[in-house]
């Protein structure tokens, strides 16, 4: 019997092997496996940190108000840390999976110690009164920092944060990484809750985009304002209809309804828009027609003459449709609803004029000859309106 042994079959010498040793001699630092790589004509290292080292390996070296040049990076907003905290701690708690990007920091080479494995891998030794000084993630720091000396440590306790780590002393050079490393473009707000988590008016509203005609193809969902080339034809984007769910369901155009059952609100609001726009002489054509088959034409009279085809109309839609909900069932008055449909949603309409509806006296464009205003002064009186004209004065008063 052949004792040959195939070299694809052998089995690897294990890495805790090849590092022990390391491990061993520099026992008195903290040693991490390292990824080693090149960006931008520099050594940097890619390291996986545990939550409880992250306070004592990183060091911010903020600038003081009024002299930028005197740190490698801004003040510490304790806000925006607050922010990362809660993010954290509301996914945790309902059971949600989290992320928070790399974090950034530089250190002299010479004070380091680099053992190169091959194939790009290799162990850093950092000696323990060196620290690494933090180019971009000090708010992600602080969070986490302060999440591990809270009651709240089990949370972040086990976790671990990946640093890329570059190789650099210059202070300069420091402060103009961080300022590279701001030119990256924030992400539009639009496109925040596009690629928003399933649940609360976010997950209502993708719902609805998802099954009410009105919106379904319509409704720009990755930039700040619809598209306005030709071919894409859009009249909405997603934060429209995340305002016009938080006004229908609590009348309150910034309330997240974290606590709401997505399916069943949707399907409430669902069934009321498309009972209203149906039989809204305004919409219907707009409802109706599918968006292959819509035109441009379509489009953009549609926008010059209803004010449902703005933010502003949509979240007086929602107020009123907000005066139909009873809460307890969680339903909307079907009646009360195909009232609504029966009013003059058009631009010219005096339901609107003089409060959300201004004539626009410098205008030469006849398609142009209101303008709208969008603030809550302007929205309160055309609610109210809306109220004596349905006699519905019993209802709650305007958000």
């Amino acid at each position: 019997m052949s004792t040959h042994s195939d070299s694809n079959t052998q089995q690897p010498l294990a890495l805790d092997e090849v590092l022990s040793p390391y491990f061993a001699q520099y026992y008195q630092h903290r040693c991490y496996p390292a990824l080693i790589f090149y960006q931008g004509g520099r050594k940097m290292l890619q390291i996986n940190v545990p939550a409880y080292d992250l306070s004592n390996l990183l060091q911010a070296k903020p600038s003081t108000k009024n002299n930028p040049d005197s740190g490698k990076n801004r003040p510490v907003l304790q806000k925006h840390a607050e922010e990362i905290k809660k993010y954290i701690l509301e996914r945790v708690r309902k059971n949600r999976p989290w992320v928070l990007g790399t974090i950034t920091a530089n250190v002299d080479g010479s004070q380091i110690k680099l053992i190169e494995l091959g194939r790009g891998m290799g162990l850093v030794v950092i000696p323990g009164n060196v620290k690494l000084d933090i180019t971009d993630g000090q708010h992600r720091i602080r969070a986490i920092d302060d999440l591990t000396r809270s009651p709240d440590i089990q949370i972040i306790g086990n976790q671990y944060f990946p640093i890329t780590l570059i190789l650099e002393s210059d202070l300069k050079q420091c402060q103009t990484d961080f300022r590279d490393m701001a030119y990256t473009r924030p992400l539009d707000k639009s496109l925040l809750v596009s690629f928003g988590e399933f649940e609360g008016r976010i997950g209502i509203a993708k719902k609805l985009i998802e099954v009410v005609p009105m919106f379904f193809k319509k409704t720009e969902q990755s930039e700040v304002t619809p598209a306005t080339r030709k071919e894409y034809k859009l009249i909405y984007k997603i934060n429209y209809i995340v305002q016009f769910v938080s006004c229908a369901f609590s009348n309150n155009n910034k309330a997240e309804l974290k606590d709401y059952d997505v399916e069943a609100s949707s399907n409430v609001l669902v069934n009321c828009c498309n009972e209203f726009f149906q039989n809204c002489s305004d919409t219907k054509y707009i409802f109706e027609t599918e968006f292959e088959t819509l035109t441009w034409e379509d489009v953009v009279r549609f926008q010059n003459q209803c004010i449902l085809s703005i933010s502003a109309g949509l979240q007086i839609l929602g107020h009123l449709f907000y005066l139909t909900y009873d809460s307890h069932q969680n339903v909307l008055d079907s009646h009360k609803v195909w009232k609504l449909s029966q009013l003059d949603w058009s631009i010219g309409s005096n339901l609107w004029v003089d409060n959300l509806v201004r004539p626009n006296l410098t205008s030469r464009d006849p398609n142009k000859r209101y303008k709208i205003l969008s603030g809550r002064n302007s929205m309160i009186p055309a609610v109210n309106r809306v109220k004596q004209e349905l006699g519905w004065l019993d209802t709650p008063e305007p958000f």
